[in-house]
C-alpha cells in the first residue's frame, strides 16, 4: 500500500509544470538523510522547481521499479544498479540516454573508473554516485580474545570458524531472507577457487554451472558449512536483522559491503576491522566485488529537462563527496575526496590493486540470478 501511494503521488506530481519527481530506494537512515540533504540543496539552487522526493523500502523498490518503468508516466529520476542489473532495462528502452549530461559535465574524465558499467553501445544511461568494497567485517576484539589473527588462507578461515564455534560464538552472521547476501559468498568462493575471469564467464553464460570448476567452488562452500561457519536460521533474517548478532558479540564476522558500517553503533564499529577475503588457491589474483549504485532518468519521465538538471547537479564533485561521506562509500568523481575512514582507506587500497566484479545479481541475467540465489540460500 505504501508503494502504491508513493507511485500515485509521483505520477500526480509529475503532471505539474516545473516539477521534478525522484524515486529513491535509499530507505536506511544514513543514505536517506544524505539524499534528502542533496534534494534540499538542489531546491535551494532551483526555487522554480517543485521537487517530490519519494522513498520506497529497498526491497519493495525492486518490484516498484518494474511497475513504474512500464507505466504511462514514471518518476523523472530513479535509482538502480550498474552492470547487468540495468542492461535489460536499457535494452528494452526503459532507461533514457543521458550521454548529453555526461558530455556537458565532462564526466567521461571525472568518472572514468565507473563509466564502463553504465555504458551501452557507446551511450551513457546512468550516473554512478557510489561504489564500495565488499569483504569480511570482523569484530577484532572477539578475534583477539580467541587468539585469531588476520588470516590469508581459506583453511585459516575454516580453522577460525572451529575455534569460535567451540567458544560458543557464531563465526559468521548472515541474513538470506532476500537471497542476495548468500550470493556474496558464492562470488568470493568462486573468484578465489577459479579466478575473476572464470567468474565473469560464468556470469555471462559462457560456462555451465555443472562445470567441474563450479563443482569445486561448491565443495569449498561445503567445507564452510561443515566447519559450522554460519548462524542458524539465516533464511529468516534480512541483512539488517542479522546485524544484532555482530553488535551483541554473538557473531564475529559478516561478509558484506561497506554500507554495513553506518548501520552499526559507534562502539561496535570501533571494534571492527575490514579483512580481505582470503586465498583458496595461493598465488591466484584476488578478484573483488565493487558494486556501483546510480541515478538514472526513466524513458517515461515527464520532466526530462529538470531531470537532466538534477543529474548534472548531483554529479558535481562536492555533491558526490557529500553523498559518499554520509553513506561511508567511495566517491565516483575523481575530484571528490573520500572520507578519511579506516574501512574506506583499506577498501580503496584493495580495489586499486584488484580487478573487480559488480556482484552476482548485477553481473548475470535477472533470470539466472533469481534461480541461482534461491539455490545459494
Amino acid at each position: 500500500c505504501i508503494r502504491d501511494r508513493s507511485l500515485a503521488a509521483a505520477t500526480t506530481a509529475a503532471m505539474a509544470e516545473g516539477s521534478l519527481v525522484i524515486s529513491s530506494n535509499q530507505s536506511d537512515a544514513a543514505p536517506r538523510a544524505a539524499f534528502e540533504a542533496l534534494v534540499e540543496k538542489f531546491k535551494a539552487a532551483n526555487p522554480d522547481i517543485s521537487v517530490e522526493f519519494n522513498t520506497i523500502e529497498h526491497e519493495a523498490y525492486k518490484t516498484a521499479i518494474r511497475n513504474f518503468l512500464v507505466a504511462d508516466t514514471g518518476p523523472d529520476v530513479g535509482m538502480w544498479f550498474a552492470g547487468n542489473r540495468m542492461a535489460g532495462f536499457v535494452e528494452d528502452g526503459l532507461f533514457a540516454d543521458i550521454s548529453d549530461v555526461w558530455a556537458d559535465a565532462g564526466l567521461s574524465d571525472a568518472m572514468a573508473s565507473t563509466e564502463p558499467s553504465i555504458t551501452f553501445d557507446g551511450k551513457q544511461y546512468g550516473l554512478p554516485y557510489a561504489y564500495y568494497q565488499w569483504g569480511l567485517y570482523v569484530r577484532s576484539d572477539i578475534m583477539e580474545a580467541n587468539g585469531i589473527s588476520q588470516f590469508d588462507t581459506f583453511d585459516d578461515l575454516l580453522a577460525a570458524c572451529g575455534t569460535l564455534r567451540a567458544a560458543g560464538i557464531a563465526p559468521v552472521t548472515i541474513g538470506t531472507k532476500f537471497l542476495w547476501t548468500a550470493a556474496g559468498w558464492f562470488d568470493y568462493l568462486n573468484m578465489r577457487t577459479n579466478g575473476l575471469d572464470f567468474h565473469i564467464d560464468l556470469m555471462l553464460g559462457k560456462v555451465a554451472y555443472d562445470d567441474e570448476r563450479v563443482v569445486a567452488t561448491m565443495a569449498n562452500w561445503r567445507k564452510a558449512l561443515d566447519a559450522g561457519c554460519f548462524i542458524e536460521n539465516h533464511q529468516n533474517y534480512s541483512w539488517q536483522e542479522a546485524q544484532p548478532a555482530l553488535i551483541n558479540g554473538e557473531a564475529a564476522m559478516y561478509l558484506m559491503g561497506n554500507f554495513l558500517i553506518p548501520n552499526l553503533p559507534a562502539e561496535t564499529s570501533a571494534n571492527m576491522e575490514y579483512w580481505q577475503f582470503p586465498d583458496i588457491n595461493a598465488g591466484m589474483a584476488r578478484g573483488e566485488d565493487a558494486p556501483t549504485d546510480l541515478l538514472f532518468m526513466p524513458a517515461n519521465a515527464v520532466n526530462k529537462d529538470n531531470a537532466r538538471k538534477f543529474l548534472a547537479f548531483a554529479a558535481q564533485a562536492e555533491n558526490i563527496e557529500a553523498l559518499a561521506a554520509a553513506t561511508q562509500v567511495l566517491p565516483t568523481h575523481k575530484d571528490a575526496k573520500p572520507l578519511d575512514d579506516p574501512f574506506l582507506n583499506a577498501g580503496a587500497a584493495v580495489l586499486a590493486a584488484s580487478k573487480t566484479a559488480q556482484f552476482y545479481d548485477r553481473d548475470t541475467t535477472p533470470e539466472m540470478a533469481a534461480v541461482g540465489m534461491q539455490g545459494f540460500q
